[in-house]
């Protein structure tokens, strides 16, 4: 009987190490505030030999989109493949298992099926979760940085440029132990799921100086068009309220001196670079460790940031340069060097992972599985991206809904009881803008009222009633 009992377990284990060595280890690569400024998304100026370097080793998706323009709300979306309005994180001071106990992040469920899962740095808002991080979504517990000394200070400069080695900055720190986390998960037997979570480039613009001498600051332009589009309703901008007040010299309403804004351009794209040969490490690492044939890698920037565009700095709005998003995934499986221009979304980044690595995908997710696209089977999953924001205009408390179709932007604004479960109708929207990005890039005028679009209007109301009635159930 003792030897029947062995044999049963001899094999259970081998099916179990079998059904283990049969799915992909996933390295999750998280940027604050990263806008798509980098080489493989056209941009000929910045740095960033790496990310690129992935870039063509796997699928970037051009036109992705982040569910809210802003870090915990967009991170809570990324992490549990569902949309704000079910998270309810909406802001940056809501517990997200507050509002959903039992909601089941990505690593939470990696661990039920056979994963280790560790992080470090910024992947959840630590705002939106409790003091290890959602203690729940890791099997080793995550890593806290420590700030340098150096750092703290109670002069709040925006930009710097320390003479000082990469070890001395957050990030570095940062990168330093995410690489000791890969080579212990690299010795254990099961698949794992490694969340990095850098900071740059958000505010202050600091990094070292070696990656602020790459640029010449002559050589940058400020934003093209800096004005308000034409038709739009001013309470869809916003005043630069994260970078007014909290930084020295930054003036408290006028627009900021071109200097500045160079200065500041330069810095963001000083951060870019330092980010990029911190992820470079991390390329070098799955080889030497031999890791790559075995790894998925997603590297994505949790929104967009206004650069100047529209007088605006930072992000919080429902425009294009803050809700557009890098999203590059690099799988064994998949074909390298894709570009693909078809709307998605965060929520589709969960079931995308799932699909990759080999198991199972949730069937309550709000997004769907970007694999097809990567293998070259289809070149689009869904006809739109969704993001949203609040807004007040006078007394009116609402909520933009925008749909980002491959050549449109449609947002309405409608009262916030629709965002809190109030039936969407389209009497009830109180303002709507519609930009073309084919005839009008820097959105200057909303051409929601006029005739010629009439047609592509009623399209995507049509859409926008589908999106709140899939939404709603």
């Amino acid at each position: 009987m003792k030897k029947i009992m062995i044999a049963i377990f001899l094999v259970y284990f081998s099916v179990f190490a079998s059904e283990n060595n049969d799915k992909k280890n996933i390295l999750f690569i998280a940027v604050d505030d990263l806008k798509p400024v980098l080489g493989c998304y056209g941009d000929t100026k910045v740095i960033t030999p790496n990310i690129d370097k992935l870039a063509a080793m796997g699928t970037v998706f051009e036109n992705a989109h982040c569910q809210q323009a802003v870090c915990a709300p967009s991170r809570a979306s990324i992490m549990t493949g569902k949309r704000p309005d079910y998270t309810k994180v909406w802001d940056l001071k809501t517990q997200m298992r507050d509002m959903n106990p039992d909601i089941k992040t990505l690593p939470q469920y990696l661990i039920s099926q056979g994963y280790e899962t560790a992080s470090i740095g910024k992947i959840f808002d630590f705002r939106a979760v409790d003091k290890k991080h959602d203690e729940a979504s890791w099997s080793i517990p995550h890593i806290f940085e420590k700030t340098p000394r150096w750092l703290i200070s109670d002069k709040r400069v925006i930009t710097e440029a320390p003479d000082l080695p990469n070890e001395k900055f957050v990030d570095g720190e940062i990168a330093a132990g995410g690489l000791d986390l890969l080579n212990t998960l690299a010795k254990g037997e099961k698949p794992f799921f490694l969340g990095i979570g850098f900071k740059k480039p958000h505010l202050p613009f600091v990094a070292p100086k070696k990656y602020w001498d790459l640029y010449n600051r002559e050589e940058f332009e400020l934003a093209e068009f800096q004005e308000y589009s034409e038709n739009t309703p001013e309470f869809a901008f916003q005043p630069s309220w994260e970078l007014r007040g909290g930084y020295d010299n930054i003036p408290e309403n006028d627009p900021l001196p071109k200097e500045m804004q160079l200065e500041m351009i330069h810095g963001y794209y000083a951060c870019v670079s330092f980010i990029d040969d911190l992820v470079g490490q991390y390329f070098t690492a799955l080889d030497e460790l031999g890791l790559k044939e075995n790894t998925i890698i997603v590297f994505w920037g949790d929104h967009g940031w206004h650069l100047g565009d529209h007088s605006m700095w930072c992000k919080h709005t429902n425009f294009e340069q803050s809700t557009r998003v890098p999203l590059i995934f690099s799988s064994p499986d998949t074909k390298g060097g894709i570009k693909n221009s078809s709307p998605t979304e965060f929520v589709d980044v969960f079931p995308t992972l799932c699909d990759l690595a080999g198991v199972e995908i949730p069937n309550n997710l709000d997004g769907v599985s970007l694999s097809s696209i990567m293998k070259s089977e289809k070149t689009k999953v869904k006809n739109y991206a969704v993001s949203q924001f609040s807004r007040q205009d006078g007394k009116a408390k609402l909520e933009g809904y925008t749909l980002r179709t491959e050549q449109f932007r449609y947002t309405v604004w409608v009262p916030k009881a629709v965002r809190d479960g109030e039936k969407f109708s389209l009497e009830k929207v109180y303002a709507a803008e519609l930009y073309d990005y084919k005839n009008d890039p820097l959105e200057k005028k909303n051409h929601i009222n006029e005739p010629e679009y009439k047609e592509i209007r009623k399209e995507l109301e049509d859409y926008m009633n589908e999106y709140f009635a899939q939404n709603r159930g």
